[in-house]
């Protein structure tokens, strides 16, 4: 059986832009970009993003799918081939490297993954299909919040950690007032997160919803509000609103890779390297939201993408394998 020079796990900004990288430098990526499992689809988690904004190079904004598109084109004209399936396994253990797909099994001198993170949803019906439709539900302030539709509206944000605090502050920048919806009486965020908190919150800026949850979201072609409630009585209401932001955390797409590669608590891959996308086995490189549980923003998981396929290529040619 052939073996690859380079596979690449994942066809987010971060897999495309390795795999423009590698193609140019005539490593003749393979990537692999998934189907569905885990959330996985070919393009990545901006395939669900209607307009972004904040991608430079696009003064005007560019639709998530479109973007993607582009990326997979650039890569695709350089010599890229692509396999539309998911990974069911992968086996570090021997070299060269197994990767499984439904299909078939190909064997890989280097691997990058760029699987991503998934963010975490309340799991509602019409949570879910105003997401899509980017009518108002978003699970990402940084890059939805300042689109026109919030600027001057009352928004919601759920969650209690440094990313609610965090989400819902940049929120203020744009928004009437933000509401902090908690299912507990008390934040879970850090000490300084709380003191910014509070000091928005004694501005006007945002107001604590305490020992409450979202159990609907309202709305046909945009959303118009939320229903609450209040989990010490049970009582129920309608909350106007023009914006939900969930901010719950995100799981990294890493079940692949448990035990095969090192992670963190979080199950974020554990880069081997500062300031390189080096996991602990040799020749497997990681890019993107999969290793990256601070920013998780397109351009940034780009940036990686850029990286992993300069390490890939410089860690083939130390092999002898240009």
């Amino acid at each position: 059986m052939p073996v690859e020079k380079l596979v690449i796990i994942g066809s987010g900004p971060a897999g495309l832009t390795a795999a423009i990288y590698a193609a140019r430098a005539s490593l003749a990526p393979l990537c692999i970009e998934g189907y569905s499992a885990g959330g996985l689809i070919p393009g990545g988690q901006l395939m669900f993003t209607t307009e972004v904004e904040n991608y430079p190079g696009f003064p005007q904004g560019i639709l998530g799918p479109d973007l993607m598109k582009a990326f997979r084109d650039q890569a695709e004209r350089f010599g890229t081939r692509f396999i539309r399936d998911d990974v069911t396994a992968v086996d570090f253990a021997r070299r060269p490297f197994a990767v499984r797909t439904q299909d078939e099994e190909v064997h890989a001198h280097a691997v990058i993954i760029a699987t991503g993170a998934r963010a975490n949803w309340l799991n509602l019906e019409n949570e879910q299909r105003l997401a899509k439709s980017g009518a108002g539900v978003s699970a990402c302030a940084v890059c939805d919040g300042a689109l026109p539709m919030y600027r001057n509206q009352d928004l919601v944000v759920v969650g209690g950690g440094d990313s609610a605090i965090e989400e819902g502050s940049y929120l203020t920048k744009f928004a009437r007032k933000v509401f902090l919806v908690h299912r507990r009486n008390e934040l879970r965020a850090s000490k300084a997160m709380q003191a910014r908190f509070f000091r928005l919150a004694a501005e006007g800026r945002m107001e604590p919803v305490w020992d409450t949850v979202v159990v609907d979201v309202l709305g046909d072609q945009a959303i118009t509000g939320v229903r609450l409630k209040n989990v010490k009585t049970g009582a129920e209401r309608d909350f106007a609103c023009k914006g939900l932001f969930l901010a719950l955390g995100h799981t990294p797409n890493t079940e692949l890779f448990r035990g095969l590669v090192a992670l963190d608590d979080k199950g974020y891959i554990r880069l081997a390297k500062p300031g390189s996308t080096y996991t602990s086995v040799e020749g497997v490189f990681a890019a993107g939201d999969v290793a990256d549980h601070v920013y998780r923003q397109a351009v940034t998981a780009a940036g990686t993408g850029c990286m992993a396929a300069l390490d890939a290529e410089r860690w083939l040619a130390a092999q002898g394998m240009e």
